[in-house]
């Protein structure tokens, strides 16, 4: 008999691509039966009770960055420009502002200065106490200062770098500063200001730092252009208040952090803010991290960090909890993230490219993603906030990660998301997910307290996960959007583990794994749910259609599996349904799921008739199963 596939509208504007296979393991009737007597149990006690509403998307936080007109006009022309010439260990001066003594210029006055030339080791310094702007444009200079900051701003109230158009503009510094005050540890960085600093123009500027930083200013560090390459013994680029990046093609290769603003005293400070430009990111330490506030809007950007995800303990099998003694994750010498925030990320836009060894995108209080296209490879969590994320829209591809996203509680309103992990896929739990000690990812708090919470309002997610699909350590509510897991295969997971309850009232849910962990929906859910226990291969179909004919499911899963959870608005109480595995589907299939088209040839595995929010078959017989087994406190079977 052929069967037509109709899913429905939910899903035809939303399915993307297909997921990759893997191998399972077979069935264990005696761990089912073992499951189903705690299903019941941990059902009766209800250890959480979930709030229906809606949760509204969370308001990210904002910063507004002002750009003055000297931050991005080009300041080239003019006839009131002073020149500094460098030859070798000859400078000389022509103009106004500026004093000269051996290799060595120190401006006195604002204004604008032209430097070009080779100063084979020297030092450009600025040292004015007037309350406007100096310039100096970089006008094909090469300088090199082996004890100190070949650029020094001492004191100016703002100091713009124009980097000529079409010049290259190089400074390198030696591997020890000798310092005028050994109290102190400034300059510390070969391009360094004690004042607020702007880079911007069309040219180019290399930085060779072989002592310590890069680019530094102890205020706000602005860059609206040019081609900027940092090589840095130890940070790249750092801005003590903050670090706003307009435009420009960004390089950095640190020893430390690629980019940071590290202000630990005023919370108004220590933010960093990307609008644009094109950023590429090497660093043994974080990628960007800010220690207050993330702002991303725009631009390209590509990080590697600790040397990125290949090879972390993170992507090894998991072990036991007593093997692990854990570590706090702010430990600066081991935190290896890729983008990284004290207090808050938002990202409402960008394209993402980011291989860390720790966490790709983390923030210690709240991560809000509204927008942009990410690919994260990482060797803990792809993404991860100790206290709430929320996703409204992105696309997000998650190819490798121990714990795909992980928070207290996470809300998903929006967006595209997909994930591998080696671990769990979403896992919403209480802790800052820190790494172990010999380097294993870190495993928060597993408490059933708090505010531990999933939300699903929207949005098209795809999980493939060896451990739990959903792990969280609290209550689910699913209202909409599209939910499709591919579980584990081995029996001390579940595609689903929650607490307390799994609340349904609108989406479309499709859940495969192993059965010796098995949950379902609860039976306070609005919306009906079919759970169906049968042992077959990986990328074998699984259908359901109505006694009718008409179909509401065909999906093939990419791993072995014993347990199906599906729900979906099409579900009815009173109708009869069919289920097949195997055969072959005619339509058009996207991450396993089959719409449109014929499916033929399958084998007829049981028949269920909906009598209740959650209905049972397969190999768990009869309908005395009664679904919502979530943590409570319970030793699971």
């Amino acid at each position: 008999m052929k069967r037509h596939n109709s899913v429905g509208a939910l899903l035809l504007s939303t399915l993307l691509v297909a997921l990759t296979a893997c191998s399972g393991a077979a069935i264990e009737p005696t761990r089912i039966a073992a499951a189903l007597e705690w299903a019941h149990a941990s059902e009766a006690t209800g250890a959480a009770t979930l709030e229906t509403s809606h949760n509204l998307p969370v308001t990210p936080s904002t910063v507004s960055v002002e750009f003055d007109s000297d931050d991005l006009v080009s300041g080239e022309a003019g006839s009131d420009v002073s020149y500094i010439r460098l030859e070798g260990s000859i400078i000389t001066f022509v103009g106004s502002g500026a004093t000269v003594n051996d290799s060595v210029v120190t401006i006195t006055s604002a204004g604008m200065y032209s430097i070009s030339g080779i100063l084979d080791d020297g030092q450009i310094v600025v040292n004015t106490e007037d309350k406007e702007t100096v310039g100096l444009i970089l006008n094909g200079v090469d300088i090199t200062c082996s004890t100190s900051a070949p650029i020094h701003v001492m004191n100016a109230d703002k100091t713009v770098i124009t980097l000529a158009d079409g010049t290259e503009n190089t400074v390198i510094d030696g591997v020890a500063y000798i310092l005028e005050d050994a109290t102190s540890d400034e300059p510390n960085a070969a391009v360094f200001s004690k004042d607020d600093l702007t880079i911007k123009g069309n040219g180019s500027l290399t930085v060779n730092a072989n002592y310590n930083n890069g680019i530094a200013s102890k205020y706000d560090l602005k860059i609206t252009g040019g081609r900027i390459t940092v090589t840095a013994a130890n940070d790249g680029i750092k801005g003590k208040d903050s670090v706003a990046i307009k435009d420009g093609i960004i390089i950095v290769n640190a020893g430390g952090d690629g980019i940071q603003s590290h202000n630990e005293v005023d919370p108004e400070k220590g933010f960093i803010s990307i609008e644009g430009g094109t950023l590429n990111i090497t660093a043994e330490l974080d990628g960007i991290q800010a220690e207050t506030n993330l702002f991303i809007s725009g631009g390209q950007i590509t990080i590697s960090s600790g040397g990125g995800s290949v090879g972390s303990a993170g992507q090894s099998s998991r072990r036991g909890w007593g093997m692990w003694s854990y570590t706090n994750d702010n430990s600066e010498a081991q935190s290896t993230k890729g983008l990284k925030a004290g207090v808050d990320v938002t990202i409402s836009g960008g394209t993402f490219h980011i291989d860390s060894l720790d966490d790709s995108i983390h923030s210690n209080d709240s991560l809000t993603i509204g927008g942009g296209e990410f690919v994260l490879s990482s060797g803990d969590d792809a993404m991860h906030s100790d206290s709430t994320l929320v996703i409204n829209g992105g696309a997000i591809e998650i190819i490798s990660s121990y714990e795909g996203i992980e928070s207290a509680t996470i809300t998903i309103n929006d967006g595209t998301i997909r994930i591998v992990a080696s671990d769990d896929g979403i896992n919403a739990s209480s802790g800052t997910g820190g790494l172990m000690t010999g380097g294993r990812p870190g495993q928060p708090n597993m408490g059933t307290a708090g505010n531990n919470r999933l939300n699903v309002h929207g949005g098209y997610v795809v999980v493939d996960a060896n451990g739990d699909g959903l792990d969280i350590n609290g209550p689910i509510n699913m209202s909409g959007g599209v939910l499709i897991i591919n579980g584990p295969t081995a029996n001390d997971n579940g595609a689903l583990d929650y607490t307390g309850v799994c609340e349904i009232t609108g989406g479309y849910l499709v859940a495969v794994g192993s059965a010796g962990m098995a949950q379902a929906p609860s039976t306070s859910s609005t919306q009906h749910s079919l759970v169906v226990a049968l042992a077959q291969s990986a990328n074998t179909m699984v259908h359901i259609e109505t006694q009718d004919g008409d179909a509401v499911l065909t999906f093939a899963p990419t791993k072995t599996y014993q347990l199906v959870v599906f729900s979906s608005p099409e579900l009815e109480n009173g109708t009869t349904y069919v289920v097949y595995t195997g055969g072959r589907s005619t339509g058009t299939v996207t991450d396993g799921l089959y719409t449109g088209g014929t499916y033929t040839g399958g084998n007829q595995i049981t028949s269920l008739t909906m009598s209740s929010m959650i209905t049972v078959g397969g190999a768990f017989g009869g309908g005395g199963f009664t679904g919502g087994f979530g943590r409570t406190g319970r030793q699971r079977p």
